[in-house]
């Protein structure tokens, strides 16, 4: 791996700032969710994976909610490449991608529901998926 080589002090302080969690597309998203009564954990730690978390974690019906930056996931749409530090950046970005298909591998393998969301889509299409899909697992675990 390349050592971190920031290319101005203003590229390195814009990018420091950027929030890892609770972005608005995920604040968004939980109110409407919390909103109908749905309860889930935050920023929950993926078993046996350091520093990996799951946004929104319906732990009881194992359901991992991704609210993915089009930038930092490689948004088919909406990712960019930048021009400066382009070797390094290319590499960091297909690594975030890599680390996410192995958090949902993990996930999945571990018998969760892995949804996946940009933070470009619709906050109150993605509740009501989420929902949908928290009913559908607590039905199908009850029935167990």
């Amino acid at each position: 791996m390349n050592a971190v080589v920031p290319s101005s002090v203003a590229v390195s302080a814009r990018m420091s700032r950027q929030a890892s969690r609770d972005t608005a597309p995920e604040l968004a998203v939980r109110t409407l969710l919390h909103a109908t009564g749905h309860r889930y954990r935050v920023n929950w730690r993926v078993p046996g994976m350091r520093r990996r978390t799951v946004d929104i974690a319906f732990t009881r019906a194992k359901v991992a909610v991704m609210i993915d930056g089009c930038f930092w996931h490689g948004c088919p749409e909406h990712a960019t490449q930048p021009k400066a530090n382009a070797e390094w950046w290319r590499e960091k970005l297909a690594r975030n991608k890599a680390r996410d298909l192995e958090t949902t591998a993990r996930l999945t393998e571990d018998g969760w529901t892995v949804l996946r969301f940009w933070t470009h889509e619709n906050p109150e299409a993605i509740a009501e998926r989420v929902a949908a899909t928290v009913e559908r697992e607590r039905r199908r675990t009850s029935e167990k």
